[in-house]
């Protein structure tokens, strides 16, 4: 299967093939059960974001107590661990100064 050039916007998780005023903060090279698997994580991203949205309006259960911000943390490194795997020299020099696959 041919990989294709593909656009990242890690704010927005917008991925395309179409490259547009400011959807460009990676590149990658991949297959589109590539695209798809990273969908997925962005997906598993949304879905641990809108789990912290409700209960950040609970005062007594303490950000740092919470499961669904140490998923979505999780969930954003597996995101960035693909980006770097698929991505061009440019995107795997960005996400190497970064630092967020140190950890």
């Amino acid at each position: 299967m041919d990989k294709e050039k593909y656009y990242i916007n890690m704010g927005t998780r917008e991925i395309s093939l179409n490259h547009d005023a400011n959807n460009d903060d990676f590149t990658i090279y991949a297959t589109e059960e590539e695209v798809k698997a990273l969908r997925e994580v962005f997906d598993e991203i949304y879905n641990a974001d809108a789990e912290s949205f409700w209960r950040s309006h609970v005062p007594f259960n303490p950000y740092h107590n919470d499961q669904a911000n140490d998923e979505a943390d999780l969930d954003m490194k597996k995101a960035f661990q693909k980006i770097y795997d698929l991505g061009d020299e440019t995107t795997r020099h960005h996400i190497t100064e970064m630092g967020v696959l140190n950890e």
